[in-house]
């Protein structure tokens, strides 16, 4: 299967690779590819595809990736995972989450039909933001760190290699 994901400081392809590694452990190889690097994305059957999340939208060459390959991952089956800052918010913010991720994937769950869709968090540092945004931030009363859920991560990349498994999916990767 093929693990391909979009993202800037690491977070997102941290996670793909932790998605990866448990996959790996079900029996179910991952190549874990930038969006943007993908040769031959007909050479797998299945795809988990994640990209960090800014603006509340996925990064511009995820979206280039999916909308090019529509097709062939709607046939042969798709999960998508985004990494923004959920755990982040505080307070009256905290209720923004379900409008986030329905904001984040809602378009692509209509063209994609994906099998699952999970929203993480990340690592959130001052460099990673624009002087506005950091001002910004800061006026939210968020916190700057590290909020990676593994044990979410891990929950769900179960869920995706039981759901892989029970869908007959080769566990070398192989295409249908």
């Amino acid at each position: 299967m093929l693990l391909a994901y979009a993202g800037v400081h690491g977070s997102t392809r941290s996670t793909a690779e932790r998605i990866a590694a448990r996959l790996e452990e079900r029996g179910v190889h991952a190549d874990v590819i930038p969006v943007d690097a993908v040769d031959d994305p007909g050479a797998y059957d299945a795809f988990v595809v994640g990209s960090a999340v800014h603006d509340m939208a996925w990064l511009p060459q995820a979206l280039t990736f999916v909308h090019a390959n529509r097709d062939l991952l709607v046939r042969r089956g798709v999960w998508l995972f985004s990494v923004g800052m959920p755990a982040a918010l505080r307070g009256p913010w905290k209720a923004l989450v379900a409008k986030e991720e329905d904001h984040v994937v809602g378009g692509l769950a209509a063209e994609l039909h994906p099998l699952g869709h999970r929203l993480f968090s990340g690592v959130i540092e001052p460099g990673h933001l624009t002087r506005a945004g950091r001002v910004e931030f800061r006026a939210m009363g968020l916190r700057y760190g590290d909020y990676r859920d593994w044990s979410a991560v891990d929950a769900w990349a179960e869920e995706v290699g039981r759901d892989l498994l029970g869908r007959g999916a080769e566990g070398d990767g192989a295409p249908e």
